[in-house]
């Protein structure tokens, strides 16, 4: 499976950006997907995974009620609503296949978008 994140800009404090991930192959909804984020010379972190129907979801403590994460299975693409943004979301964000839903590894993760949010 490839993976292609998109999306990604500057923007400000308290402003809102809407990140897509468009995947390759038939499979797409046999997958369980995620989004991560690293910032510089930090470990990845994980921000929201979504189940394979698109109707459960979990998120990190720090991004809870803040972000959002869909999925379009008819469209291969997985979004992730990124609104309130503070400038510690500054990061590279990109979305992953998972093994299992929620996780908190992924299996194969595709090229990522820089987000920036300035103060």
């Amino acid at each position: 499976v490839q993976l292609q994140a998109s999306g990604g800009g500057l923007v400000q404090a308290g402003g809102s950006l809407r990140l897509s991930c468009a995947a390759s192959g038939r499979a797409f909804s046999s997958y369980y997907m995620g989004w991560f984020r690293q910032a510089p010379g930090k470990e990845h972190e994980f921000v929201a995974a979504i189940n394979r129907s698109g109707g459960t979801t979990a998120y990190a403590d720090s991004v809870k009620g803040r972000f959002t994460i869909s999925r379009d299975n008819t469209q291969n693409t997985v979004y992730l609503r990124m609104n309130s943004l503070k400038p510690e979301d500054t990061a590279v964000y990109f979305c992953a296949v998972q093994a299992g839903f929620g996780r908190r590894d992924y299996d194969y993760r595709g090229q990522g978008t820089q987000v920036t949010v300035s103060s």
